[in-house]
């Protein structure tokens, strides 16, 4: 069954996933507040879920109108959804809800019609009267935008950016998905070199390797929609099994790839998780501080997501990086430099302004991303 769906990504990002999608070969591709469009069948869904690096969730889109202004209204569109195809007998039925600038505010009343309508529903028309929900969870959300009602099934469950590597945060962790992302935003590109000068616990580093040798971000780890009914006949053996084909043998990585960081804790865990991530040996990690960091050889990018002084609570000792990292850039003439901040103090800090910025969410902390090219 091909339909509409929609790649979910942060603010700012949804033309990375679009540009994504499009790679994929998806079709009708189109970005827009809060992701990108497209239309795709089981098996095209089953492949992003397997492949994208910057959306957080794929979703169905079963159903959308506008002119949803009363809980009579989003009633009968839930209900109009063929849910007895959808849903098998035992499914664990899990609504969530979103209201924003509509008439409909209460996500909790919107959420308990929501779920009516789709047990209503099934009822006439399995005649089925009692629902056990002991078998697969079916995350769907009801989601009313200035007033327009849209219906979807997460095929997801889990957030994409859970690529199973990580699993330890430490301070100010920077989601897999938007490191993806700033990445793939940055001027680096797979054969270069990269260094992350304040490499926490190494997510920018582990993304950027995973995208030189071509590593399925989704290939260890399962979703939602591998225990719907409609997707039983979607060949997802043979899907992994291309994706991890697709990983290159021969090492692109090894001597390319580096960061420090002036914690060893976080060092201890970067490690863990390049381990975790089948990346051992390829990521060069050492303990050092930005004022001794000088590379020898070639041209790179420094990419990095130094600490922000309203995450740390210590705005001097980041304005003192700031400083760092300028004198860092100015000391490796060739190299291009690329940081996420929240701090609009950055560039003055920095010593320059940006040849490129781009406003972007980490987590909540409105940042902006900052090229500085080689002058």
């Amino acid at each position: 069954m091909t339909g509409t769906c929609l790649a979910t990504a942060a603010f700012g990002l949804e033309g990375v996933a679009a540009a994504e999608l499009r790679q994929l070969g998806l079709r009708d591709v189109r970005a827009e507040n809060g992701g990108a469009r497209f239309t795709a069948d089981e098996t095209e869904i089953f492949r992003c879920n397997l492949r994208l690096r910057c959306a957080d969730r794929v979703l169905m889109v079963l159903r959308e109108e506008d002119g949803c202004q009363s809980f009579e209204a989003l009633y009968q569109a839930v209900r109009q959804v063929p849910w007895e195809k959808l849903l098998p007998r035992d499914a664990m039925i899990h609504v969530s809800g979103k209201c924003v600038r509509s008439r409909l505010m209460s996500v909790r009343d919107c959420q308990s019609v929501g779920k009516r309508a789709i047990l209503d529903r099934l009822r006439e028309k399995t005649g089925q009267q009692f629902f056990p929900e002991k078998g697969a969870e079916f995350p769907i959300e009801v989601s009313v935008r200035e007033n327009r009602l849209r219906i979807t099934l997460d095929t997801s469950g889990e957030a994409l950016n859970r690529r199973g590597y990580r699993t330890w945060n430490g301070e100010a962790p920077l989601r897999e998905t938007l490191a993806a992302a700033l990445v793939s935003l940055s001027p680096w590109r797979p054969g270069q070199r990269l260094y992350d000068p304040c490499c926490g616990t190494g997510t920018l580093l582990i993304e950027a390797a995973m995208r030189a040798q071509h590593m399925a971000p989704g290939v260890r780890r399962s979703f939602a929609c591998e225990r719907f009914p409609a997707f039983a006949k979607v060949p997802r053996d043979a899907l992994r099994a291309e994706a991890a084909a697709e990983e290159l043998a021969e090492d692109r990585v090894t001597g390319l790839i580096a960061g420090s960081d002036i914690s060893a804790e976080a060092l201890e865990l970067a490690e863990r998780h390049v381990r975790q991530a089948k990346l051992t040996g390829r990521i060069a990690l050492s303990r050092q501080g930005l004022e001794q960091l000088q590379l020898e050889g070639g041209e790179g990018v420094f990419l990095c997501n130094p600490p922000y002084g309203e995450r740390l609570g210590d705005r001097k000792s980041c304005e003192r990086l700031y400083r760092e990292l300028g004198l860092l850039q100015r000391r490796h003439p060739g190299w291009a430099l690329a940081a996420i901040s929240s701090d609009p103090m950055f560039e003055r800090m920095f010593g320059r302004r940006a040849d490129k910025k781009r406003r972007l969410y980490n987590g909540r902390l409105e940042c902006e991303f900052l090229v500085f090219m080689p002058k």
